[in-house]
């Protein structure tokens, strides 16, 4: 958390300056690559560029645009003349280096969880709450994945209808655990094929052709996991309904990079599915996929490599005989909209300001 002298010292810096310096630190991680394609995909203007990392990645290459940059060692100084600062390395390393780049001038979004329910930090989704970004003191939250993905389509229900209760299942691929765990599925879907044992070193349990609960730390209190707790908080925060009612099952699946969610939408009036498609097929960053006839929906083979959170499936929910309830199926790529391009999408915003 930035203290009281480095939060007063950021607030000239609310602004970032055209063709900005940019630093990533984590430049070798799964979301690091992500964001300099996210970069180079989008011609994001900048006029030079800082491949930060752990000292065992110093001096490895990276290609951006056409070009070959060298990775760097992180350290406190590494922020000299950078403009603005991508951190997808974890909440301990933000937590140590963020308030370093701010003290140097620089914008900071952050992919981890170390700031997303600090009160003087925004929490962003660009399509949902933009306008937050103006509150920043020097660092911008990047959320959950779980809670972009699903924002993006509730925010336009929540603005045309009276939302009041969400109930959720998320279907979670590798890529929220990272590289290894994506290189784990792999490798353990190749040694099940071929029938051979294989021990789990990254995740609890076997991961072929299995699925569990998240592997968040369990409150044995109250039975949930630390992501099904951090998506109701941050849903909350996105959408600003400190009270809305979010009930949710976190559950990681053998899929690489796309995370699916089943969501039943409780409202204070009837409606009608046609209603419902009919404002998503209108939403910033909502791509309708809601095929009945040859059943054809949201997929996470579909939401990969792609920007725009797919929704299908809309229908009634017949549980709920007032005709309130409205059950849908979405899928949004976990590295790209949630996490990498959501960043550079805040970036451009900062740009734009």
């Amino acid at each position: 958390m930035l203290n009281q002298q480095d939060t007063a010292e950021a607030l000239p810096h609310q602004a970032v300056k055209a063709n900005p310096v940019v630093a990533i630190v984590g430049a070798t991680g799964a979301v690091g690559v992500e964001l300099l394609e996210s970069l180079a995909a989008r011609d994001f203007p900048l006029s030079g560029l800082k491949l930060l990392a752990s000292a065992r990645s110093a001096g490895k290459t990276m290609r951006f645009r056409d070009q070959e940059l060298t990775v760097e060692t992180l350290t406190e100084d590494s922020f000299e003349g950078v403009d603005l600062a991508l951190f997808s390395a974890g909440s301990g390393i933000s937590k140590r280096y963020a308030a370093a780049a701010v003290k140097a001038g620089a914008v900071v979004v952050d992919n981890s969880s170390a700031f997303r329910m600090d009160a003087d930090v925004p929490l962003v989704v660009p399509e949902v709450n933009a306008a937050a970004i103006a509150r920043h003191r020097g660092i911008i939250a990047n959320p959950n994945c779980v809670a972009i993905i699903a924002t993006v389509p509730l925010a336009p229900l929540r603005e045309k209808l009276n939302l009041k209760r969400v109930t959720a299942a998320t279907y979670q691929a590798a890529s929220g655990a990272g590289a290894a765990a994506m290189e784990e599925l792999r490798a353990s879907t190749e040694a099940y094929l071929k029938g051979e044992a294989f021990e789990p070193k990254v995740l609890p349990h076997p991961y072929a052709f299995n699925l569990f609960s998240h592997n968040a730390e369990m409150d044995e209190e109250n039975g949930y996991n630390g992501e099904e707790l951090k998506v109701i908080q941050e849903t909350r925060r996105i959408l600003d309904m400190p009270a809305l009612p979010i009930g949710i099952t976190c559950i990681r699946v053998p899929v690489l990079r796309a995370h699916a969610i089943a969501l039943t939408l409780e409202f204070d009036a009837p409606v009608t599915p046609e209603e419902v498609r009919a404002i998503l097929a209108e939403a910033p960053g909502v791509k309708l996929v809601d095929d009945r006839a040859r059943n054809h929906f949201p997929m996470p083979s579909e939401a990969s490599g792609q920007g725009d959170v797919l929704a299908g499936r809309i229908r009634t929910d017949l549980g709920d005989p007032s005709g309130r309830s409205i059950a849908l199926f979405v899928a949004g790529d976990q590295l790209l909209k949630g996490a990498a391009l959501n960043a550079v999408q805040i970036a451009e915003k900062l740009l734009q300001r």
